[in-house]
């Protein structure tokens, strides 16, 4: 018996599709068949796995268990919860891997699988790998053993550890994702006056999309921070492992932004730390990093990618612009929002500043959103490819960490292919608008070269 994934599954850092179409059951199945045996193979027994609030979470995640039981794999089920549930998870028993069930950010209607082998993203080629052992049908076989244990409690005392913050008036949207039980617990143990919205999980995100990176997600917890007149307010995506920030005056802290206030507070206790920071971030937290003392590292965007880099370089902390921020300092280095949300309330505290201060010692620049706009999966890194060759041709000063970064005297521009959507990723940053407004022509007239419009830009 083989099996063969949809190509699109397979991503750079996860598996991802949709349910129905690119994602079926027997994925889910091939996926703990093959990802078993690379365990068992590599001296392994034991996994756990997670699952976020999506509706088709619960068939995924029984129809993988099945798959790792049957290649000899015994499986620690942790029930439904945020994606960093799975790495506490994963990082404290006694486990040798761990799989979580979640479509993140995506639309309701796609799920996927992020995984973890030894205490390290388990990203790229490895991934690939998969799909080749699935398609020969590589598998051991054996039969496992299925365990269930409550690990929530275990893991809200984990974010709470070394608690030091001050009572702090905070709204929390959890979106009806998977964060929603924790946040609830959270609300209990900390000081202050805590306001929560959407925190029952609902795979149909009836009150807005769990994505804190799209501004519009945030209207229901601005709203909230203005009429409670709160002091700030933390948002979390589908499975928790970003956060979305809100300062007493509505306005938005960017994810780069929040790394940039981080890294004051780990360079203090890590002087000289470097710190990691994605191809989409801006100038001006890389040069803030500078300016406290840190090294910025820019790296590729993703997840995996990240942590993956931080361990590489012995890096206190590393973020992305849509949210993710990766704690290494006193944490084990894994994405987590719910963490995020704790250690931002303890550097109010250490940094002796509000969050809007905090927010106004920010500098100040013109940036634009994170543009996504459709391209085929078929498509986008071809399209990547042939804007490259222009650049070079023409001498560009280009960063060519991940896509295109192209530094011009009025800033810099990014077009890069996502790893997660069929879409191509745009952004650029200036001191004006003027200049600003220059470098997007720039964009759009390079993907006009290779017949690409910027529609539905967000």
């Amino acid at each position: 018996m083989s099996h063969h994934f949809h190509p699109t599954l397979l991503r750079d850092y996860d598996l991802r599709g949709r349910v129905g179409d690119t994602l079926h059951e027997a994925d889910a199945w091939a996926l703990g068949r093959s990802f078993g045996t690379l365990i068992a193979r590599s001296g392994g027994r034991r996994i756990a796995v997670g699952y976020d609030g999506r509706l088709s979470s619960p068939m995924l995640e029984s129809a993988l268990a099945e798959g790792l039981v049957q290649s000899g794999i015994d499986v620690l089920r942790i029930g439904i919860g945020p994606t960093p549930m799975l790495y506490h998870a994963e990082a404290t028993q006694d486990v040798d891997g761990g799989i979580q069930i979640t479509g993140s950010h995506n639309p309701g209607d796609q799920n996927g699988f992020k995984l973890v082998k030894g205490h390290a993203p388990f990203f790229g080629a490895d991934i690939q790998a998969l799909g080749v052992m699935a398609a020969a049908g590589d598998w051991d076989a054996g039969a496992g053993r299925v365990e269930t244990v409550a690990i929530m409690d275990a893991y809200v005392a984990r974010l709470m550890q070394g608690f030091d913050g001050p009572a702090c008036r905070i709204g929390w949207d959890a979106g009806n994702g998977a964060a929603g039980p924790v946040v609830e617990k959270l609300a209990q143990l900390l000081p202050g006056e805590h306001h929560l919205l959407f925190t029952q999980i609902d795979g149909n995100f009836p009150n807005h999309h769990p994505d804190p990176s799209d501004d519009r997600n945030l209207n229901d917890l601005r709203a909230l921070v203005r009429d409670k007149r709160l002091d700030f307010g933390v948002a979390f995506d589908g499975d928790g492992d970003r956060i979305g920030v809100i300062d007493a005056q509505g306005r938005t802290l960017p994810g780069d932004q929040l790394l940039g206030l981080f890294a004051q507070v780990v360079l203090q206790n890590c002087p000289g730390g470097r710190i990691v920071g994605d191809v989409k971030a801006s100038q001006t937290v890389f040069d803030r990093i500078a300016a406290l003392g840190g090294r910025p590292d820019m790296w590729k965007t993703g997840h995996s990618h990240i942590k993956s880099r931080m361990k590489q370089i012995g890096s206190p902390l590393g973020g992305e612009t849509t949210g993710h921020l990766f704690f290494a300092d006193d944490y084990p280095g894994y994405d987590d929002g719910l963490y995020a949300a704790v250690r931002l309330i303890r550097a109010v505290g250490s940094l002796g500043c509000n969050v809007t201060a905090l927010h106004d010692a920010m500098p100040d620049t013109m940036i634009t959103p994170e543009w996504r706009f459709p391209v085929a999966d078929s498509r986008k890194f071809a399209v990547i490819d042939t804007v490259l060759a222009r650049l070079q041709a023409e001498g560009a000063d280009i960063c060519t960490i991940d896509g295109v970064r192209v530094c011009r005297a009025e800033g810099w521009w990014l077009l890069r292919a996502s790893n997660t959507e069929a879409a191509l990723v745009a952004r650029a940053e200036s001191a004006n608008q003027v200049d600003l407004d220059r470098l997007v022509a720039e964009i759009d007239a390079q993907l006009a070269e290779s017949g690409v419009a910027r529609v539905e830009a967000r």
